[in-house]
């Protein structure tokens, strides 16, 4: 969920509507994404998480001398590859085409909004406006019980 953030960087769950910056870490020799405006918390994605960047996707060359890759998409999901593979990178992102660029490989400086969060992903509950409640389901004590059929 966020390779990038496991050691010695902070780290908090992406939400709808988020604004994300690629970046390298501090201290990481890796890339992921950080909030626009907070270079110093990585924003871990869901798989199944959705992105949309502001420009076509780049990712670095597979060979340093080389130009960067363009990957001519803006629109991707998140995924993990390579699992079985401890000391891999697992964070990745796939693009429409089907290809599948790791975020370590992403170009820094890039923009993006998370679209939307997987089902069934954590989200955080909006506070309720003034002199509203909050429904939900009745606790089990005030729930009736049936008659007893005789």
């Amino acid at each position: 969920m966020c390779d990038y953030s496991l050691q010695h960087v902070a780290s908090r769950p992406a939400a709808a509507g988020q604004r994300l910056v690629t970046t390298r870490f501090p201290t990481s020799m890796t890339r992921g994404f950080t909030e626009v405006g907070e270079p110093n918390v990585a924003i871990c994605l869901m798989p199944g998480t959705e992105v949309a960047f502001d420009h076509d996707v780049e990712a670095e060359p597979n060979f340093p001398l080389m130009p960067k890759r363009q990957i001519g998409e803006r629109v991707a999901r998140f995924r993990q590859v390579a699992l079985d593979k401890p000391a891999a990178h697992h964070d990745a992102l796939e693009f429409a085409s089907g290809e599948i660029v790791l975020l370590t490989r992403l170009v820094e400086g890039q923009t993006a909004t998370v679209l939307q969060l997987p089902h069934g992903a954590v989200r955080e509950a909006a506070a309720p406006e003034p002199g509203m409640t909050q429904a939900g389901p009745a606790p089990i004590a005030a729930t009736p019980r049936p008659a007893p059929v005789r």
